[in-house]
């Protein structure tokens, strides 16, 4: 079910489910100076992949990691050349990646079975298979004039729920969040700039009940999608998300948390006075596997930051929770029995790193634990002072 590549600058799994190919791609530019040249070098790549793995014309999704924030419009005209008709919905993020490179790209490529792909937009992209229909948006900002972070996340959310109502979907089926903050960690007026996004996300999340009827009978725990909320580069804010629908019974949504952790949305006052409405990772069981998209994790157990000042370790204490959260335990613990999944079986990640000096030492400790795998990093700056490092990833658990 699950295949891993790895070479000079590409990594890709390979994952089959329900008769569909998913593709799951990161791509490191080996050749050129110019943005234009590595763009072109790590597009190409990606094509050739798709070409491989029979999934050619099908990517929907992609992020673009870009060093300087003053390149991102010209990175847009050259991936819009480059795509044409064929455009996924892309998100860019203004992260340099810890390699040096001027832009790294990650890709999802959905094919090689019975997949329809509507292109509404470079935001917009739906899938449908399975009897399952997919919604990806991508690179949604703010429109409102204001500056404060609260209205402009506020104004974000708006725009993101547009969007979906636009395509027959509902901002309860959203199962999975990204969220972007400019000095995430600086000031707001008397507080704290996450703290402000946390805010309008609590006041945006209020009346809406998440699961879209899919979470499991007798589920009596808080329902909250999936989420990472990390640093850029300038002061923006921006997100992507990915919603679904069904009417398949067999279907099921299952937000799951950590056993070594305090769900984020019952942390103390002290880390923010609305505390973060996200699930540790949002699980989505279909027939005898789930796709597990797996949260922004750091090295916290309980509500505390653990081995602080050290990179090595709050990296390895990271992937231990990630470890423990997707676990055939910890899935049996939230009534999805028979399945499990590992650090083996996760199909991609995203590392952030708050600071470049420690890429090697951070890249050794996840090469080590994780092997071959698509893995992207890049430099941002984290939600707390005193954390590193940030992982997030998908993992495919299994019987």
């Amino acid at each position: 079910m699950i295949r891993k590549v790895s070479s000079h600058g590409i990594g890709y799994s390979v994952v089959e489910l329900g008769g569909v190919r998913h593709v799951y791609a990161s791509a490191v530019p080996r050749t050129g100076n110019t943005l234009e040249e590595q763009a072109r070098d790590a597009l190409d790549t990606i094509a050739a992949v798709s070409k491989e793995e029979s999934t050619h014309g099908s990517i929907v999704k992609q992020a673009v990691f870009i060093s300087d924030v003053n390149q991102i419009e010209e990175c847009q005209r050259i991936i819009h050349d480059f795509y044409g008709d064929e455009m996924p919905a892309t998100i860019y993020i203004p992260q340099p990646p810890c390699g040096g490179k001027l832009l790294e790209i990650e890709a999802l490529g959905v094919g090689r079975g019975p997949v329809d792909i509507k292109r509404c937009s470079e935001r917009l992209v739906i899938t449908e298979h399975d009897n399952i229909r997919w919604i990806h948006l991508a690179n949604i900002y703010p429109e409102t004039s204001a500056t404060s972070v609260y209205d402009r996340s506020l104004d974000m959310f708006e725009r993101t729920s547009e969007g979906l109502v636009s395509q027959g979907f509902r901002f309860d089926q959203v199962v999975r969040t990204w969220l972007y903050l400019g000095d995430i960690v600086g000031p707001e007026a008397d507080t704290q700039r996450y703290k402000e996004l946390n805010r309008a996300r609590t006041d945006f999340f209020r009346y809406r009940k998440f699961g879209a009827g899919l979470v499991p009978p007798g589920y009596n725990g808080d329902v909250y999608p999936a989420s990472t909320g990390i640093g850029t580069d300038g002061d923006g804010v921006v997100m992507s998300c990915m919603a679904i629908d069904t009417a398949r019974e067999d279907v099921k949504l299952v937000p799951l948390e950590n056993p070594l952790q305090v769900p984020a949305f019952d942390y103390g006052q002290r880390y923010s006075p609305k505390s973060p409405k996200f699930a540790r990772a949002m699980a989505v069981a279909a027939g005898d596997s789930a796709t597990i998209f797996v949260s922004g994790t750091a090295s916290i157990t309980a509500s505390e930051t653990q081995f602080i000042g050290d990179v090595a370790g709050q990296t390895g204490q990271t992937l231990d929770n990630i470890a423990a959260l997707i676990s055939r335990d910890n899935l049996t613990n939230h009534g999805i029995p028979n399945i499990g999944a590992t650090l083996d079986t996760m199909v991609l990640a995203r590392v952030y790193i708050k600071y470049q000096e420690d890429y090697e030492k951070v890249k050794a400790v996840c090469e080590e634990r994780l092997g071959e795998l698509p893995v992207i990093y890049a430099v941002a700056d984290v939600c707390r002072p005193d954390l590193l490092v940030e992982i997030e990833g998908i993992a495919i658990a299994t019987p």
